[in-house]
């Protein structure tokens, strides 16, 4: 039986038309898939150096422990210096957004986030 956070994956996955995906601790299939990191492996938040709104999306690029990164969370409201906190997170490679025409060498798309 698959955890609700491996099922969530999938469901993002087929959601985002990928056709295989990597779980943590388990050899990926394809270079470019998705993978859900354990808990220890990434960042559970950081703060607001930018954000962007899109396609059902809020994008956010966080700083955490002097490095930079972006997530993408169901819309929600924060501004330049809020401390976002997440969970549930799963790396996409190269992803390239087409309503931002855009693209990132690695985002995390997260299931909830929240201002603290």
């Amino acid at each position: 039986m698959f955890s609700k956070s491996v099922l969530t994956t999938i469901f993002a996955a087929a959601a985002f038309g990928v056709s295989s995906i990597a779980i943590a601790d388990s050899q990926p299939v394809m270079a470019d898939a998705p993978l859900l990191l354990a808990a220890n492996e990434m960042p559970s938040g950081g703060k607001v150096v930018s954000s962007i709104e899109a396609a059902g999306y809020t994008y956010m690029e966080l700083s955490s422990g002097g490095k930079t990164f972006w997530i993408a969370a169901p819309v929600m409201k924060v501004k330049v210096g809020d401390n976002v906190h997440f969970s549930d997170a799963m790396v996409m490679k190269n992803f390239t957004s087409k309503s931002l025409k855009r693209t990132f060498d690695t985002i995390l798309f997260v299931s909830a986030a929240s201002v603290k």
